[in-house]
């Protein structure tokens, strides 16, 4: 949120601040450009009249029009034309977001994205998007790459250090600061400190911004890419320092209560009153087929699902949900993982299934697990945690598939091809 209003507002001060903000904007970029402040009051109230503009016609058009546009893509039951869709909306808001906002490139979207989630397809969009998020990712570092100046470490080693260390020593002590001041615990301070104690692609974004800006020269980006670069490389080494400094940190963390104002970070669970009931992890198209045979046998279930927007619906629909991630802590107790029957992993990632499956296996020893893979390593993994059945849906499909054969072969031809393939049909 902080790198948004650092796009927004650099190019309206860039011509107060000496730089030049034509260089940001191409010729008669804007149709709300017309006159260019030179005072910072009068370039920060035309710069949040145009973004003003720009978030009401997205919020008016955008939220009626794109998610009606992917419905009807949607409905034509073209995957390629789905996808295409998808990319259009969120290059065509971008780019119009620039070109006649002069909103930058990435807030247009940024704002996109928003607007595509306001659609109940916006899952699938995000899975469609999936390898051309892979590949512009990729694209977006070799640029990065291919700026670094490797040279700046020979000519520059004095300022390279002071902007590593800059990066590190201030990012963490400043974000370490900030937790202890909300009264977080001294280890959740540091750890959080380390974890920040780095900088990644938005610094790239606003050093890329100020240079074309003029309000960077182009020095200044090669010590924000090199200090960059190495307080990433250092980051690791400095989380294998802090698994050897957390139990002086634990033992040196003083002891709060509720009463001295110590922060919980856990979100509060309500504990359900089922027993011998059935959870289920994850309502998508498994979960849900799953769900519905528990419904229709009258045996009692629980779902912990992590999209809120459907955990709400379900809830409204009057089932027993959990919201969260089966994994996080407490979250299995909750759900009365000791007085369950049955623990269904819906997910199809069986390595994160993997984490709460071990979990719940000792806390439940008779416990009857169910998960799902995709390969005979996963499975080998899921049953090595405790799961008692794994289906790899190859193999059923696969072994539904030999049934059929197989009680076909040699038997006399009773049926005729209408009938055949309308019972594969409903099957």
């Amino acid at each position: 949120l902080a790198m948004i209003l650092a796009l927004v507002l650099l190019p309206a001060f860039a011509d107060v601040l000496g730089g030049t903000a034509n260089r940001a904007e191409p010729e008669n970029s804007g149709m709300l450009t017309f006159f260019e402040p030179h005072t910072i009051s009068g370039a920060l109230g035309l710069t949040l009249a145009k973004l003003a503009a720009f978030f009401a016609l997205m919020a008016i058009v955008g939220r009626r029009v794109i998610p009606a546009i992917l419905h009807y893509v949607a409905h034509t039951g073209s995957r390629e034309l789905f996808r295409l869709a998808v990319l259009a909306i969120a290059l065509g808001v971008a780019f119009g977001a620039a070109e006649l906002f002069g909103v930058s490139f990435a807030l247009g979207a940024f704002f996109a994205g928003m607007i595509l989630a306001e659609s109940q397809l916006s899952q699938r969009a995000a899975q469609e998007t999936l390898p051309l998020r892979d590949a512009f990712a990729v694209l977006f570092f070799v640029s990065v790459g291919m700026l670094f100046n490797p040279m700046i470490l020979v000519e520059q080693p004095l300022l390279v250090a002071a902007t590593f260390l800059i990066i590190v020593i201030g990012n963490a002590a400043a974000a370490s600061a900030i937790a202890v001041m909300f009264g977080y615990s001294l280890p959740i301070a540091v750890t959080l400190g380390l974890s920040l104690a780095q900088i990644g692609e938005f610094s790239f974004i606003l050093a890329g911004l100020g240079v074309e800006l003029n309000l960077l020269p182009e020095t200044g980006r090669d010590l924000v890419l090199a200090g960059a670069i190495l307080s990433i490389l250092i980051n690791p080494l400095l989380f294998a320092g802090l698994d050897r400094l957390m139990p002086r940190l634990e033992n040196r963390a003083p002891v709060r209560t509720e009463e001295e104002g110590r922060i919980d970070i856990t979100p509060k669970l309500t504990t359900t009153s089922l027993t011998d009931h059935a959870i289920l992890v994850g309502y998508g198209r498994v979960g849900r087929l799953v769900a519905e045979t528990l419904q229709n046998a009258g045996q009692p279930y629980l779902i912990v699902e992590e999209r809120q927007v459907v955990a709400d619906q379900l809830r409204a629909g009057g089932v027993d949900v959990i919201s969260g991630n089966a994994a996080q802590p407490g979250l299995l107790e909750a759900a009365n993982v000791n007085s369950a029957k049955w623990l269904i992993s819906a997910i199809p990632n069986p390595f994160e299934s993997g984490n709460f499956i071990e979990h719940a296996r000792a806390t439940n020893p008779k416990l009857e697990i169910i998960a799902r893979a995709h390969s005979d390593a996963e499975v080998e993994y899921l049953k090595r945690l405790g799961a008692n059945l794994i289906i790899m849906g190859e193999k059923e499909i696969a072994r539904s598939i030999s049934e059929h054969i197989l009680s076909n072969i040699n038997a006399p031809d009773t049926t005729t091809p209408s009938d055949s393939e309308s019972r594969l049909t409903s099957e």
